[in-house]
Formats: C-alpha cells, sequence, structure tokens
C-alpha cells in the first residue's frame, strides 16, 4: 500500500484547503439561516414563481422556509459544485501527472505492477473524497446543531449519501479519462464537471431532455428531488455504471498504454 499512502500524502494540503474552503462555506451559510429565516417564506414565494428559472434551480418544489429547504438550496450548490470540481482535478492528475511529471519511469521500475499502481491511486481518490464528505457533513450537521435548529436527519445522510455518490462517479470518470492522457487534463476536469451540471439544469428545464438524466449525476444528487421523494432507481443505477466503466477503463488502459518516460 506504499503507493496508496504515497498519494494520500501528496494529496493531503488539497485536501485539507478544499475540506477548509467547502465545509466553511457551508458552515456559514447554515449560520446565516437564523438571521433570514423571518423573511424565507416571502423570499420562497418569490422564488417559486420565477418560471423557468425556479424549475432549473428547483426552487418550485424546494422552499427556503425549512431548514432542510435552505440547505439542499445553499448548502448543497455549495458541495454539489466544490466536492465535484475535487474530485474530478484530483482524479485527473492521478495517471496523466506521472507521465506529465516524468515520474513514470521511477515508478515503474519498481516491482509492482501497472494494475496495483492504478489500483491504490483509485482507491486513494476514493478515500480523498469521502473524507471531504466527511468533514462537509460535519461542518454542515454542526452548523444545524449549534443554530439549534430541528432537521430531518435521515433526509439530510440521504442527501449527503447521494452527492458522495456523484462526486465518486465524476472522480472515476475522469480516472479514465487521466489513463487517456499523457499530461494534466485540469481544463477537461473542469469543463466535464460543469457540462453535467448544466445538464442537470437542462432536465428540470425541459422534458424533451429527460434522457439526460442518465448521463447527468446531477439528476439523482438534486436535493429538492430528493426531498420530494421523486429518485429514481434506475439514473443511480446508470450513474453507478457509467462510474465502473471509468475506473474500469483507467485500470485496463493503463496497464497496456506506451507511457512515456
Amino acid at each position: 500500500m506504499t503507493i496508496f499512502r504515497k498519494e494520500l500524502r501528496t494529496g493531503a494540503v488539497s485536501f485539507l484547503v478544499w475540506s477548509a474552503v467547502v465545509g466553511g462555506l457551508m458552515a456559514v451559510c447554515v449560520g446565516l439561516y437564523p438571521s433570514m429565516a423571518g423573511s424565507m417564506e416571502d423570499m420562497s414565494a418569490l422564488f417559486a414563481g420565477m418560471g423557468d428559472f425556479s424549475a432549473a434551480f428547483g426552487l418550485d418544489k424546494l422552499g427556503f422556509g425549512s431548514i432542510l429547504g435552505f440547505y439542499g438550496t445553499e448548502c448543497g450548490n455549495i458541495l454539489g459544485l466544490g466536492g465535484a470540481f475535487y474530485a474530478a482535478l484530483t482524479a485527473m492528475g492521478l495517471l496523466a501527472g506521472e507521465e506529465g511529471g516524468h515520474t513514470a519511469e521511477f515508478l515503474l521500475t519498481h516491482p509492482v505492477g501497472r494494475l496495483q499502481i492504478a489500483g491504490e491511486k483509485l482507491a486513494a481518490l476514493a478515500v480523498l473524497v469521502a473524507g471531504l464528505n466527511l468533514v462537509c457533513l460535519a461542518c454542515g450537521a454542526g452548523g444545524i446543531l449549534a443554530i439549534g435548529e430541528d432537521a430531518d436527519w435521515g433526509d439530510l445522510l440521504r442527501y449527503h449519501g447521494a452527492l458522495l455518490l456523484m462526486q465518486l462517479e465524476i472522480g472515476a470518470v475522469c480516472f479514465g479519462l487521466s489513463a487517456l492522457l499523457r499530461r494534466g487534463g485540469l481544463g477537461l476536469a473542469m469543463g466535464l464537471t460543469a457540462l453535467l451540471y448544466f445538464a442537470g439544469l437542462l432536465v428540470n428545464l425541459d422534458q424533451g431532455l429527460d434522457w439526460l438524466r442518465f448521463l447527468t449525476p446531477y439528476y439523482y444528487a438534486d436535493a429538492a428531488r430528493l426531498f420530494a421523494g421523486e429518485t429514481q432507481a434506475l439514473p443511480v443505477l446508470t450513474g453507478c455504471a457509467l462510474g465502473a466503466l471509468g475506473a474500469g477503463l483507467g485500470l485496463w488502459w493503463y496497464g497496456r498504454k506506451d507511457i512515456a518516460a
């Protein structure tokens, strides 16, 4: 597990920075809820009547009047985007970074197979992403307890579970793409994440684009849909399959590619 531990050490600073920023923003947002609670009902009615804008962000279903509605709208977007960008950027540098940093020749001279190298890097990615989500869950839940609000903890945990699954899927897909590259693809990672996010908005806007729900994990990790009990099993299973395909592609291709020194 030497490579696994090395990847954790290498990613420690980035993990701490992203965890502090994303988790801190979530805690701040939750802390603002009591001061805004008095006007929440009016704000909720206002946003619910904004047509396509409301539908795109789920504001027609998710009211600001409750702590969960506020949490899903504000904190959910922070973690949904921040966590996904972190997973994508981390995954994209795992395999391509060895060639881009000219360390592949040194690594591959050691008595360890390529499949083990890629597998331990993938395991480190999963641990880092899960760790970020645990920190953010602690910040969000701690903030709710600190302001004395009563939340449905079952719904909250299911929502965080969906966000974690979404980030793992995006990370696994980017891991597979990383095996195809010879240099870091940070722009590709950010572009893919943004594209999936906007695809999730398009599903909410236009019923004619329902097929996108099988491609974007933002569909099943949508707070409005999850809190309303409208989550469908097939998009979740499709997302798991896409993540497994991405991870499998990375493991397979890295084992057979001609790696530049």
